[in-house]
């Protein structure tokens, strides 16, 4: 198994925190985001290379944080929002530049902090019937608040039979992480996808495309989950972070 993390966002909303700093090196719990993301991507012992895939702009200062971290950096080439390759894009590039077309992988974004056990959730994905994607499944618990999110219905066998990007009327509060288990067979469909003219800028495209075509397959967890957009998501989980870490919780962000 492989892994991809997505980190090549430009994080407009969380300036100017982000204009000399990535928001996926932002320091939360006292260490930057992604030391946390990676510790989760090591408890998989299936995971033998680790990939990520980030843009011009920011590439050097992910390059040496990966030197100490065994991480490959690719540098998707873009630098704005203007030109970026979009989620689905750079994992695309992530695929065909590491040669990772017959690889089960594991693709996750960057900004995704969470606190329930990858391997059991590979554990549950290798007991369905292959060749199936996963995707970890959070109920917000709230239709209002569903309607910002990409948000699955499944049937009784946790498979997704419906999946829309934002609903205006949600059909579940089901939110869908960017946390994906893909089958080497699924992986090899990122590039259909792409080739078929659908959106490259939203990974819950590529989901929902996928679930109409092969079995893709709802995880539904408890406990935190931050997908960390604007600065009250990001004191939030750096408070959390510094909860568990002993230090002490702040009042507002920032980078010392």
């Amino acid at each position: 198994m492989k892994c991809v993390i997505l980190a090549a966002g430009y994080a407009t909303r969380l300036r100017p925190l982000t204009d000399d700093v990535p928001k996926h090196l932002l320091p939360v719990g006292g260490r930057p985001m992604l030391d946390w993301v990676l510790d989760r991507v090591r408890q998989v012992e299936d995971v033998t290379e680790v990939h990520l895939v980030t843009n011009s702009r920011f590439a050097p200062a992910f390059e040496h944080w990966a030197e100490a971290n065994g991480v490959t950096v690719y540098d998707d080439g873009t630098t704005s929002n203007d030109d970026r390759l979009g989620a689905v894009g750079d994992l695309r590039l992530a695929i065909e530049g590491a040669g990772l077309e017959g690889d089960e992988l594991v693709v996750l974004a960057g900004d995704n902090l969470f606190d329930f056990s990858l391997p059991a959730f590979v554990e549950w994905w290798r007991a369905k019937p292959q060749p199936a994607s996963a995707v970890p499944l959070h109920d917000i618990g709230d239709l209002e608040l569903a309607t910002q999110y990409g948000i699955a219905d499944t049937d009784p066998d946790d498979r997704i039979v419906r999946f829309v990007e934002k609903p205006s009327d949600p059909p579940s509060t089901l939110a869908a992480t960017l946390i994906y288990l893909l089958p080497p067979e699924h992986a090899g469909l990122v590039s259909t996808y792409l080739d078929e003219g659908m959106s490259p800028d939203n990974a819950g495209s590529f989901l929902g495309w996928l679930a109409d075509r092969e079995a893709v397959y709802g995880y539904r967890f408890e406990g935190t989950w931050y997908d960390i957009g604007d600065k009250t998501q990001l004191l939030e989980a750096d408070n959390r972070l510094r909860q568990l870490a002993g230090l002490p919780e702040r009042e507002s962000y920032s980078l010392d």
